[in-house]
């Protein structure tokens, strides 16, 4: 009965440990679509700056008329 309640405790830790390697996998995945995210919008925050700084520019020459 003792080796019957080990073998069952042996795969209850086997599943543990691909549970936690399975969760590390996706918490990498998670990071890496988390840092590509904030690399997108800081180049959208980039990008719409530098419309603003143009746009602003177009107005200053059209008063200048």
């Amino acid at each position: 009965m003792a080796e019957n309640q080990l073998k069952v405790l042996e795969q209850k830790i086997d599943e543990l440990i691909k549970l936690c390697n399975d969760l590390n996998r996706e918490n990498q995945a998670l990071k890496a679509d988390s840092a590509g995210w904030h690399q997108e919008r800081q180049n959208l925050i980039d990008k719409n700056e530098l419309a603003r700084t143009k746009v602003e520019a177009m107005i200053d020459r059209l008063h200048t008329i």
